[in-house]
């Protein structure tokens, strides 16, 4: 979990308040050991809880006079309060035949005792009802002073005997579907959001994990086989409590981290608050890294904002060897870049770098000519479609020939698409074995865009501009023709996936040349025009950033060479040198007035 922060906290610690949260109307939760009741007495609570006083004397339950449970008296207790009740039976079998009483309520103790376990209502040990809607229900020294005893602390066992509260060496709790309910279709409305945030189950988890030394707290159902086979053998392992304790602490900070987004966001809207979190969750380790002796894993980011929102991260994977770091890297590069356009689209990638774009009404064409942009670069690249592959794009896939020598058949890492036929997908598995095969969601536009620094995170919106949201002003005294402007939207749109100083050449809605990555804007020029040739004549030249020269410099290079139209931002002290230089070769000159820098 990723924790952002505009300045160091100052608010003071706030004393927590216990409270069980399960809202009648949406969610049942429950708490499950055995316990010995004792006899109701709200004489206690009248100095201090005059208000809940009336309301107790007239919902005081009837409780067996059985009785008051030492904590020394050797009965092995299970608390247990789940919403998500997966594998209940399981657990409560288990903890019953391993000689655990367990305490619960509502729903969980309903379930329990539907399955054949013996069940102790919660309100038999606090001797209070549920009340508020089911928003007070745990809060009681009975239950969270039996979770947070130290049993070596000689004074908190005397004060458990002398109150006649029992201990309670296993908790079990998960928390109401918060995350689960806000980000539902069709939403949810704010007061159904506000009773599906659980206060009680984190308060008991909380208890339970800090003090994990004495008590097993357990948040995943996944856990419970673990923990049952630990408490078979008795044994005394600490590292095993830990990880409980650290698991639930997590499990806790998660949740807090989705309510605290939804609730920022319903009150404020701003997407940069003072300060945030951002829920992770691993879902995969990595052989390495970057590089071989870097150590790596990939994690899906959990924030509301990212649900259903498209990306690699949630891409299913057909085939292939399992992805790598730089895989992961390539294929989101790819898929951003191809998503970004409305025709039939191929672009094919390489170290972040899209060295081949094209579209065309046959994509099958749009392949072919990505791959002539740089088949070099292209070979063991990474190849996306914004559209279905079909049985006879997965055939060219798999024949398609490198230009360069006309036999080897074209390599790729990973293929990306966002579905696939049946047919397509049952060739592409039979080009390679290791071919990794990718069904992805495009990219919902609007998304916080974050990246790390030494120290901190930067933070920024994602870059959405198309070339439908701005405006190509002509500066020249030559206008582009209708084919020519589509070219340099075309370029353009390239242009902005290709890391600074970068410069593309395109034709014909067909990438010819980039440069990319260089310190200085000339010499990725001469790159792009390098790679695109003889058809670098009559072609547009986009530029993600103003050029700071125009005279021997590279606009004129670009002129001599044949360029047709230029676009770029716009914005140096010599603009007006572009401009005259254009004019001189009567070359077209558009400003765009939108920077693309990509580092």
């Amino acid at each position: 979990m990723l924790s952002l922060s505009a300045s160091p906290s100052t608010a003071a610690a706030a004393a927590a308040k216990l409270s069980r949260v399960p809202s009648a109307a949406l969610h049942q939760k429950t708490t499950s050991a055995d316990f010995f009741s004792q006899k109701v007495q709200l004489n206690s609570l009248r100095s201090s809880c005059s208000a809940i006083k009336s309301m107790a004397d007239s919902q005081t339950i009837s409780v067996p006079k059985n009785e008051q449970q030492s904590p020394a008296s050797g009965k092995k207790q299970a608390l247990i309060s789940l919403s998500d009740k997966k594998d209940l039976a399981l657990l409560g079998t288990g903890l019953q035949q391993l000689g655990y009483t367990i305490v619960s309520t509502g729903g969980t103790a309903s379930a329990l005792e539907g399955a054949g376990v013996s069940v102790t209502k919660v309100e038999q040990l606090t001797h209070f009802p549920e009340m508020l809607d089911g928003r007070v229900k745990t809060l009681h020294p009975n239950i969270h002073g039996g979770i947070l005893a130290r049993r070596d602390q000689k004074h908190h066992m005397e004060a458990l005997s002398e109150h006649g509260i029992g201990s309670f060496d296993v908790v079990v709790v998960n928390l109401y579907p918060f995350y689960d309910k806000v980000t539902s279709t069709g939403g949810i409305e704010f007061e159904d959001g506000i009773e599906n945030i659980d206060i009680g189950g984190p308060a008991m988890i909380r208890a339970a994990a800090k003090n994990h030394k004495d008590v097993l707290i357990v948040v995943d159902n996944e856990d419970y086989p673990e923990l049952l086979e630990f408490l078979k053998v008795d044994r005394d392992d600490q590292q095993f409590r830990r990880k409980l304790a650290w698991k639930a602490f997590q499990h806790c900070a998660s949740y807090d981290s989705a309510v605290s987004e939804w609730l920022w966001k319903q009150t404020m809207g701003d997407k940069f608050p003072p300060s945030f979190t951002v829920p992770l969750e691993l879902k995969s380790s990595l052989r390495y890294g970057e590089n071989p002796h870097q150590n790596a894993a990939f994690y899906v980011d959990k924030s509301i904002s990212e649900v259903n929102a498209g990306g690699i991260a949630t891409a299913i994977q057909h085939n292939g060897k399992e992805m790598s770091y730089n895989n992961y890297l390539d294929a989101d590069a790819a898929w951003n870049c191809v998503s970004e356009f409305q025709n039939p689209t191929c672009v094919i990638v390489k170290h972040t770098n899209p060295c081949g774009v094209a579209s065309r009404g046959d994509i099958l064409e749009a392949y072919r000519l990505a791959v002539r942009g740089d088949p070099v670069s292209a070979f063991g690249g990474i190849v996306a479609f914004n559209i279905e592959v079909d049985e006879a794009l997965a055939k060219e896939i798999r024949e398609f020939r490198s230009p360069t020598d006309g036999e080897t058949r074209m390599f790729y890492e990973i293929v990306v698409a966002p579905k696939y036929t049946k047919k397509g997908l049952e060739i592409l598995r039979g080009k390679s074995k290791t071919l990794r095969i990718l069904e992805a969601k495009s990219n919902e536009k609007g998304k916080l865009s974050l990246r790390q620094v030494g120290g901190g995170w930067l933070a920024q919106d994602s870059d959405d501009l198309t070339p439908q949201d701005i405006q190509f002003n002509v500066v020249s005294d030559k206008s582009p023709a209708e084919s020519e402007l589509h070219d340099a939207e075309f370029a353009w749109l390239c242009v902005k996936h290709v890391k600074s100083n970068a410069i593309v050449i395109a034709k014909n809605n067909c990438m010819l040349g980039m440069g990319s990555g260089q310190p200085n804007r000339l010499e990725s020029l001469r790159i792009s025009m390098r790679k695109a040739g003889d058809e670098v004549k009559g072609a547009a030249l986009a530029s993600d950033a103003f050029f700071p020269f125009a005279w021997n410099d590279a606009v004129e290079e670009a002129c001599e060479a044949g360029i047709g139209v230029i676009a770029e931002p716009g914005g140096s002290i010599r603009d007006k040198d572009a401009i005259e230089c254009c004019n001189k070769y009567g070359v077209s000159l558009l400003f765009t007035n939108v920077r693309h820098f990509r580092h």
